[in-house]
């Protein structure tokens, strides 16, 4: 797909069908990730696949909104191996996560993979089902899948703010 007709199309699936992603569709995902834009290009992230069948059950212990998918991707970041911006402390990890969170949506929306961006789970839950060690963070779930036939964006997916709400140019 074209860019344009990627980020158009792009929905948050919630119904997904009962089968596991392919071991090359993974690829191109993570390949994605892999290729994302970090701080210095320290590469904070590490990203954990879920896609048996027992690991996704104990996602289902960590949050409500899994939504059954058969395949989900965890995004953390080492706390350890950020850039920290001089001037007030601020880090890079979170957003470089997030910046690779997103690449890896668009680029599963790319090969027909649907997506659901997860904030809602449950961290310590995650830490301990996944084995997660103490300097990496959980930012962001993907629970990912093939759509099924009847998914749907929710109603207000194509409800926008006007642009002049949300761009401004020189000052605010």
């Amino acid at each position: 797909m074209d860019f344009e007709t990627v980020i158009t199309e792009r929905y948050s699936v919630r119904k997904f069908e009962d089968r596991h992603l392919a071991k090359e569709d993974i690829e191109a995902i993570l390949r994605a990730a892999h290729l994302a834009p970090t701080g210095c290009n320290y590469q904070p992230q590490r990203i954990l696949v879920l896609n048996t069948d027992e690991a996704v059950l104990k996602l289902k212990d960590c949050t409500k909104c899994h939504f059954d998918a058969p395949c989900a991707m965890l995004i953390c970041y080492n706390k350890e191996e950020t850039w920290t911006r001089p001037y007030d402390g601020a880090q890079s990890a979170p957003v470089d996560a997030t910046i690779v969170t997103t690449h890896m949506m668009l680029a599963a929306q790319n090969i027909g993979v649907g997506t659901c961006w997860v904030m809602h789970f449950n961290p310590a839950a995650m830490r301990n089902a996944y084995h997660i060690p103490p300097e990496i963070e959980p930012l962001a779930l993907l629970v990912m899948g093939y759509p099924h036939k009847d998914a749907a964006p929710i109603p207000m997916h194509s409800t926008y703010r006007p642009m002049d709400e949300v761009v401004f140019y020189d000052s605010f």
